[in-house]
């Protein structure tokens, strides 16, 4: 039977807590003393912080180890989703009860880890209730608020109630309204019928709930994990809309009871620089809200589109979520190799030269130039960025953002007369800001930037083509760095590849001996999943400027030999994009046509 919280002090007399993490190894004698010295501080004695938090949140102390630990030393049942499969009824009803919720509990449910779960199978009249932390008084305030006169308090390790809180809050069915829209003329009108057009719109919306719609939409894109959320209008009265998850594009849902000018007309009035009654230009802007307790932004990008409805104003718009990355996150623990950390680190320990990362938008290069920031800030150390947009607000930085007054070239300028011990440049876009960036590297800043192409050689091609001189590419730059991100084969449904095409896996650089022993798998595809891949990982490419690499690059003429470069590189130790996602499938994380996907095939 599990504890109340007020049975704590009584069961902590019997048996000290803090002895049983000692026994078990996972707390040192150092670190309870100093949590007993927090425990007993004045300020901890108005939070009423209990031993395990300060220990998880202070002390840093492994939070599903401790907190198994302590769900076992006070008899919490534990609930453990990933041993079963969810059921459509289980996930229905923790939405039916937490929505029955007051607003006030609600928030407080999602701090503080908190979810109902189902009716006790030997005691229906008693709610279970699970939360990450079983010993927070926040969880049984929250217990409290639900229609059920017995609850039980249980243990669910903090990501299995993250991806139980991410399938329950995604609850598409509604989203449903009840409007219906009139007919409008668009052809040449009067500034009267004009006027009508937008009362018409304006009438419409206020009776549709169409704000509810777009702010749940928004939503539901940054619990599910969404990078961008595309609004596309497929006629008078159909709107789709698309969430773009682990790279791919996927149909979320379809809003047919209302104008789609009316839908664009909501979306840009939820967002800050954008004209509502402009049709015919395109249009960027931004917006903010607070979701789950965290600030999110967004970026909001319109354009007009064409419909066969001429007399339509149709608009498309993609939303890019800006969540913000992990900005403690270090360089160890983003999955490098060996070689390319190693290079990495050797990069940023120089005082100057420029360090590139390469790959598409959305491959996690604003993740990997954070993670080299950190490793090099300094309180002494003067850091400024420039950016347009700023997207990721980093503490220990300056950030300086364009605008139609500072352009890259001007503000690139001005940080010359800035003192700066290292810069980030957003992008390099064109000849001016490259050159300027790379007079930054030579003279005596270390400075990182990204750059659009395929592979790390190519990124020599590209600045060539710029008309960089070579003498100072050669010079200036230390590492390019070109990543991608791979998706992830769900661990639950993934499936072994029956026949297997020898000759296709050897096109793609697996080695005949990798080929004999080699055990792929396949993607099927599970409720826990979408489409049979879940989450993704970083593969890399290291280009380090070792002597020969410079070599290469100053006897260049009238073109960059990239294959030459590619070569020499591969005999210093770099392993192509190709190469490390075949290291991913024979590891059976992902799949045969994911890699030959995201990688471009060696000739």
């Amino acid at each position: 039977m599990a504890v109340s919280t007020k049975d704590f002090t009584s069961l902590a007399k019997k048996r000290e807590l803090g002895d049983v993490l000692l026994e078990k190894g996972i707390v040192t004698p150092e670190l309870l003393a100093e949590a007993m010295r927090l425990l007993s501080s004045d300020e901890n004695q108005k939070n009423r912080r209990n031993l395990p938090w300060v220990l998880v949140n202070v002390l840093k102390v492994d939070r599903d180890l401790l907190y198994r630990e302590v769900a076992s030393f006070y008899a919490f049942r534990t609930i453990d989703i990933a041993a079963g499969k969810l059921t459509d009824d289980t996930l229905a009803f923790i939405r039916k009860e937490f929505n029955g919720l007051p607003d006030s509990l609600k928030d407080l449910a999602v701090e503080h880890h908190t979810l109902p779960f189902g009716l006790d199978p030997a005691r229906p009249d008693r709610l279970q209730v699970v939360t990450s932390d079983p010993t927070s008084r926040f969880a049984v305030m929250v217990a409290r608020g639900f229609q059920y006169g017995k609850f039980e308090i249980c243990y669910i390790a903090l990501n299995q109630w993250e991806e139980l809180w991410r399938r329950v809050a995604l609850d598409r069915s509604s989203y449903g309204s009840h409007a219906e829209g009139g007919e409008v003329r668009y052809e040449d009108e009067s500034q009267e019928e004009v006027a009508e057009y937008e009362q018409a719109l304006e009438d419409e919306i206020n009776r549709s709930g169409l704000v509810q719609l777009v702010e749940k939409i928004l939503v539901d894109g940054v619990r599910v994990g969404a990078s961008d959320i595309h609004i596309i209008p497929r006629g008078e009265k159909t709107t789709e809309f698309h969430f773009r998850v682990d790279g791919r594009l996927t149909l979320w849902y379809t809003h047919r009871d209302t104008r789609a000018e009316a839908v664009s007309a909501v979306v840009k009035d939820r967002a800050k620089n954008l004209d509502r009654f402009e049709r015919n230009m395109a249009q960027d802007g931004f917006a903010q809200m607070i979701i789950d307790n965290k600030t999110i932004r967004f970026r909001v990008s319109v354009i007009p589109v064409v419909g066969k409805e001429l007399k339509s104003r149709y608009e498309s718009i993609v939303i890019r979520i800006l969540q913000e990355p992990n900005l403690n996150i270090r360089i160890e623990e983003l999955g490098f190799g060996s070689y390319v950390e190693k290079v990495l680190r050797k990069a940023l320990e120089k005082p100057h030269g420029i360090v590139i990362v390469t790959g598409p938008t959305g491959s996690g290069k604003s993740t990997t130039l954070v993670a080299a920031l950190r490793a090099v800030m300094d309180p002494s150390i003067n850091i400024l960025t420039v950016e347009d947009p700023v997207e990721y607000f980093i503490d220990g930085a300056r950030q300086v953002k364009l605008n139609p007054k500072l352009d890259f070239e001007g503000a690139l300028r001005s940080i010359l007369r800035h003192d700066p011990d290292i810069v980030m440049v957003g992008e390099m876009r064109d000849r001016i800001t490259a050159d300027i960036a790379i007079k930054l590297a030579n003279t005596g800043h270390l400075t990182l930037s990204t750059l659009h192409t395929n592979d790390a050689p190519s990124a020599i091609a590209r600045l060539y083509k710029m008309g960089v001189e070579p003498f100072l590419i050669g010079y200036a730059i230390n590492l390019i760095l070109a990543q991608r991100l791979v998706r992830k084969l769900c661990p639950r449904c993934k499936k072994p590849t029956e026949s297997l095409d020898k000759d296709e896996l050897m096109r793609m650089g697996m080695l005949e001996e990798e080929v004999a022993t080699a055990k792929i798998y396949e993607p099927v595809g599970c409720s826990e999943c979408l489409q049979g891949y879940k989450g993704r990982m970083a593969i890399h490419e290291a280009l380090y400027f070792h002597k020969n690499i410079r070599k290469l690059i100053l006897q260049s003429d009238s073109f960059v030999d990239e294959d030459a470069l590619r070569t020499t590189a591969e005999k210093n130790g770099m392993r192509t994009l190709r190469r490390a996602g075949i290291d991913l499938l024979l590891r059976g994380i992902t799949s045969v046509e994911e890699i030959a996907t995201v990688t471009m095939e060696e000739d």
